[in-house]
């Protein structure tokens, strides 16, 4: 279980949100963003420059460029270029403004890549800041099988050969979706959010012990798998152990915590002629109505309470 730094090449960035490339460098290859966070430089444009990260995206929209029409050009460049020489890695302009001259001049002294969007400036940030959240996303990779049931998305995990995969194959038969088998890479995309997904090489494919490999997408159809999916539940399978006490009643909420995030979960015992698959999908739909604020347990235990106190009541 490990936790890795990811890059993201601004080509990508160019690619998702369809960039116009008014100044390209030579190395745009070689150019990665690492900061999910983005800058709209006004203050730069005014020479302040303290506590300035400039591995963020700078952005320029509207204002600041209603800002520096009001310079001669000499001015403006000199402005500018405060901003280009912080070493940025990409200045792209909104709402489709036209180029100052010396914007692009500037973009080449210093290999700046220089782009243009057509989108307004507050929708493109939110965009951009939302792709940079996912795509740069802190991550780990877990042993497990991650499916969506009933829109809930369960990360089962057990011990190799507890029926992980037999169970993911189970629940596709009923109608649900597989995500990721065997390897699951997990994304926090926010304080309260983790997303997995199926490494790309073995993405829509299981392991079933003594038939081997076989591709869910080809076998049940595109409408068996899904690419990413929440986790809004984790699932343990451990074997039975006789003399064990399980949960029976769920009054008390059991969490595991990935990167910092508590996930509600269940350890559910594996014993011959239990229907893994019917238990999961209960699961599921339990969670969610817990999350609807509905507890089948505490419903009971308050029935229960109300009628010892009006027994009482009666003696």
């Amino acid at each position: 279980m490990n936790v890795d730094e990811y890059k993201l090449p601004l080509k990508k960035v160019i690619e998702e949100f369809e960039l116009e490339k008014i100044y390209e460098t030579d190395d745009l290859d070689s150019v990665m963003i690492t900061n999910t966070d983005v800058n709209r430089p006004g203050l730069q444009m005014v020479g302040f420059f303290d506590y300035f990260d400039n591995s963020r995206i700078q952005i320029m929209g509207k204002v600041e460029f209603t800002y520096l029409e009001q310079f001669h050009a000499d001015e403006r460049a000199e402005k500018i270029e405060k901003l280009m020489s912080q070493h940025i890695p990409a200045l792209i302009v909104t709402r489709g403004l036209q180029i100052f001259p010396e914007m692009i001049e500037l973009a080449e002294k210093y290999n700046v890549p220089l782009l243009r969007s057509e989108s307004g400036t507050s929708a493109f940030m939110s965009a951009l800041i939302a792709y940079l959240n996912v795509q740069l996303a802190p991550r780990r990779t877990r042993h497990g099988v991650l499916v969506e049931v009933y829109g809930e998305g369960i990360l089962i995990l057990g011990e190799s050969g507890v029926g992980k995969s037999e169970t993911a194959i189970e629940l596709v038969k009923r109608g649900h979706r597989l995500v990721a088998d065997d390897a699951v890479e997990i994304k926090r995309v926010s304080d309260k959010t983790l997303v997995g997904s199926s490494p790309e090489i073995i993405r829509h494919f299981v392991e079933l012990r003594g038939i081997g490999i076989i591709d869910v997408k080809e076998i049940f159809g595109i409408g068996a798998v899904k690419d990413t999916e929440n986790i809004d539940m984790i699932i343990h399978l451990e074997p039975w152990e006789e003399g064990k006490q399980y949960d029976r009643l769920g009054m008390v909420d059991e969490y595991t915590n990935i990167m910092g995030i508590n996930v509600p979960s269940l350890t559910i015992p594996v014993k011959l002629g239990r229907n893994l698959a019917v238990i999961v999908e209960v699961a599921s739909m339990n969670n969610r109505q817990k999350r609807m604020g509905y507890n089948a347990a505490v419903e009971l235990n308050n029935r229960l309470m109300s009628q010892m106190e009006s027994q009482l009541g009666n003696l």
